[in-house]
């Protein structure tokens, strides 16, 4: 949840992710393994944000990426890192759900469905693509 309130905020304020990331830590009481977690998730999902969002917009090609709202756009983005491109996340079926849930809470009643369809499809993509590799494109 605090890794998608940060990269919400970042998405239109012009500060530091250490500041954003820190000032959302402060109101919190989690260990210190917990706030490098959070820590983890943000500078991995930034690092990674344009190949991230490359797969948001061929998954969801009917949706333009400006137009997909801010709190959906950040909680696919952190649930694709963790899919795609971090090696120590959980399960895809642990992040697809959990992406879900924080898309019920955060979002509108039509997220959860839209979260799903696009994490799916980004999936199903890069499933076929490791079976066979020369019928992806």
């Amino acid at each position: 949840m605090l890794a998608v309130q940060a990269l919400f905020e970042l998405d239109f304020q012009p500060r530091t992710a250490d500041e954003v990331i820190e000032e959302r830590l402060a109101g919190e009481s989690l260990t210190p393994e917990n706030q490098d977690f959070v820590r983890h998730l943000v500078s991995g999902v930034l690092h990674h944000r344009e190949d991230i969002d490359a797969l948001i917009t061929k998954a969801a090609a009917q949706w333009p990426l400006d137009q997909i709202a801010r709190v959906d756009k950040n909680v696919l983005r952190l649930a694709i890192y963790e899919l795609m491109f971090d090696n120590s996340a959980a399960p895809a079926k642990v992040a697809i759900s959990e992406a879900v849930e924080l898309a019920r809470l955060l979002g509108s009643a039509t997220s959860p469905k839209f979260v799903n369809g696009v994490l799916g499809a980004i999936l199903g993509s890069s499933e076929k693509q490791r079976t066979n590799p020369e019928e992806v494109n």
